[in-house]
């Protein structure tokens, strides 16, 4: 009986303890919004694949839709300058991730807020891969708006 509680309690706590990839997505994801929080780029670096990109859908001055490519460095040392009592805060309101094998995308709605009031809201795509050391962001597209956020 005694084995059989033990069997029973190191189950238990394995599956406790194992995240499921979706979770160890969120958490990855998570994880850069927490570093841009605090102003940590060392924390999103940790969870960026070393090519990775950052791409914006806007609308330029003529109002036609453009791709812009903003160099991930310039993006970083932007986040990781602290200004005073600046908070920058981006809030995903849900997930909806795919995965195939070693890749996956994820779907994230967000508002986005300075010092808790609101600035804007659109999607983030996340582009992930599946390596050695957990899933990493390979690449971030996102959109912006002001209107018909909520």
């Amino acid at each position: 009986m005694k084995k059989l509680f033990t069997i029973l309690f190191l189950s238990i706590t394995t599956i406790a303890l194992a995240q499921t990839d979706h979770e160890q997505i969120k958490t990855t994801i998570n994880q850069v919004f927490d570093g841009m929080r605090k102003n940590d780029t060392t924390l999103i670096r940790q969870v960026l694949y070393p090519s990775c990109f950052l791409k914006s859908i806007i609308k330029d001055k003529n109002g036609e839709v453009k791709l812009q490519e903003d160099p991930i460095s310039g993006w970083l040392k932007s986040v990781g300058t602290k200004r005073e009592g600046v908070v920058l805060d981006e809030r995903l309101t849900a997930y909806d991730i795919k995965i195939d094998g070693e890749m996956a995308i994820a779907w994230t709605p967000y508002e986005f807020y300075i010092n808790d009031k609101f600035n804007h809201c659109g999607v983030d795509v996340f582009t992930l891969i599946k390596t050695d050391k957990g899933w990493k962001i390979a690449g971030i597209v996102d959109t912006r708006r002001k209107e018909n956020c909520k």
